[in-house]
């Protein structure tokens, strides 16, 4: 019987840290893909170093404003995970924005990955409002 209860804590141990294994490295994956993803498809307008046109906050001539940025210094991270994803793959309807919709070139994973490699630019102020906005919109009906 000890023999048997001892088997069954190392297998227990073992899945356990193979299941943290694999979830510490998801999220890295997930980064990695998501800066690659951000480079061939968003780098061009807001910026390599998710720094955003210059003048960003000045409209241009049409009342659209060129791409902000995404790192802290923008606005990014004002808005909760739905609306991010929604930009990133229905493009926008606001007037003051030209914003493409890249739902025909990438799925919901990419855009996902996408998304977790732009938080990685926000400061830990930014991404706690972040989250809790998040948390807030997934607890609407």
């Amino acid at each position: 019987m000890n023999r048997l209860m001892v088997a069954a804590a190392v297998l227990a141990a073992a899945t356990i840290t193979a299941c943290a294994s694999d979830l510490d490295t998801a999220p890295e994956a997930a980064v990695e893909r998501g800066g690659e993803l951000y480079q061939a498809n968003c780098g061009s307008c807001h910026g390599a170093d998710l720094a955003g046109a210059p003048d960003w906050k000045t409209p241009n001539e049409d009342g659209s404003y060129p791409p902000p940025p995404h790192d802290s210094s923008g606005h990014t991270w004002h808005h909760p995970d739905r609306v991010l994803i929604e930009i990133i793959r229905d493009g926008s309807d606001f007037p003051q924005s030209r914003m493409p919709a890249f739902g025909d070139q990438l799925t919901d994973t990419d855009i996902e990955a996408i998304l977790e490699f732009i938080k990685t630019s926000w400061g830990p102020q930014e991404n706690a409002y972040q989250n809790q906005i998040t948390e807030q919109d997934q607890a609407r009906p």
